[in-house]
């Protein structure tokens, strides 16, 4: 079996944090959401990788490079434009051959990885097709199945008024050769894309076998702000904590805390689940549970939980906590005249905010 990573979107809903930066690579506990998904394929024994790319392609090559740090061989497919996922599907022809598949999207954040998926399909030699769902509490938002009588795929529904099911699609999908005659049969949709939900669609209206898996744990799709924060704190509780930097004998360091090589932690307190990059400094400062600080950042004199500070960020002097915040690299915030209050926002790569 073969990997295929869809890794083009350019992130438009995670702005302005992806102006600068694929939205793939932007880290839930200290590493990129893109190598979650790629570890998730290689510890279900998949070694053979391909990632379709965007404009975002250059960085994404230099963060993955051949895929050797990972175990595997990564092949980039170009994709010229954002034309759909089945789109993604048929430009992939060549890598993927007569393989049998999953696609992963590169965004998404997925509790327990997908070994039992792997599996699954690999032990059903007739199933064309299988299609991770989850229960959701609002399927009018996403694309729902239905399934018939035999527990198979019956019908999907983009965003349906009234939906007949709730079991959401999760962007997880396993493909035999069969989807390439879809992606050669349907039309594009109103958006001009080739949609994944009709090439599906097309192989239940004729005749192939398209079965779903029910994911009981967590999922999410790390396309917001506020889901980035959600996922940041559920991996966070499942990190095994580990200290390598310094902590000083007047900090308070919970056991909940992952402290990277090279991080100080000086004269402050942190609250787990946390995780502290390579050479981070905290200062005479709080960092409270469900925050991720990258790599190279300094807090000092400052208080922030549940948020996410990528690398060589500085954040000094801040009376009021900082919550539920993305703040991009290389970005500062300051304070010139005290006014406590609570401070909330999503600051872009190279920002500088100073507070009034």
């Amino acid at each position: 079996m073969k990997g295929l990573i869809l890794s083009g979107g350019k992130g438009t809903r995670l702005y302005p944090l992806t102006y600068t930066r694929a939205k793939q690579l932007i880290p839930v506990a200290n590493k990129p959401v893109l190598f979650r998904v790629i570890e998730a394929i290689r510890d279900a024994g998949i070694d053979e990788i391909g990632i379709v790319i965007g404009d975002t392609g250059p960085e994404i090559r230099q963060a993955v490079g051949d895929g050797a740090q990972f175990g595997v061989a990564v092949t980039y497919i170009p994709q010229e434009a954002p034309l759909g996922l089945a789109h993604a599907v048929k430009i992939s022809r060549e890598f993927l051959g007569d393989d049998r598949f999953v696609m992963f999207l590169g965004d998404n954040v997925l509790q327990g990885g997908i070994s039992p998926l792997i599996a699954d399909f690999a032990h059903h030699d007739d199933w064309n097709s299988q299609i991770v769902l989850t229960a959701v509490e609002h399927p009018e938002q996403y694309g729902v199945a239905q399934l018939n009588a035999e527990g198979r795929i019956a019908r999907l529904i983009e965003k349906p008024k009234d939906p007949p099911s709730n079991l959401a699609l999760v962007g997880i999908y396993m493909f035999d050769h069969h989807i390439f005659e879809a992606t050669d049969e349907i039309a594009p949709s109103f958006r001009g894309e080739l949609e994944i939900t009709d090439a599906i669609q097309w192989l239940v209206d004729h005749g192939y076998s398209v079965y779903p898996h029910i994911h009981r744990g967590w999922w999410i799709d790390t396309g917001r702000p506020d889901d980035m924060l959600t996922a940041n704190s559920l991996v966070l509780e499942e990190l095994t904590p580990a200290v390598a930097g310094y902590v000083d004998r007047d900090s308070e360091v919970d056991t909940r805390v992952t402290i990277e090589q090279g991080a100080e932690i000086i004269n402050s307190v942190v609250r787990g689940p946390a995780i502290i990059g390579r050479n981070t400094r905290i200062v005479n400062s709080y960092v409270g549970p469900f925050t991720s600080i990258y790599h190279d950042v300094l807090i000092e004199n400052s208080e922030i939980e549940r948020s996410i500070v990528l690398e060589h960020s500085a954040i000094r002097d801040i009376p009021a906590r900082i919550q539920d915040s993305l703040i991009g690299r290389h970005a500062a915030v300051d304070i010139s005249a005290l006014r406590p209050r609570a401070i909330k926002m999503q600051l872009g790569d190279h920002s500088h905010l100073e507070l009034l």
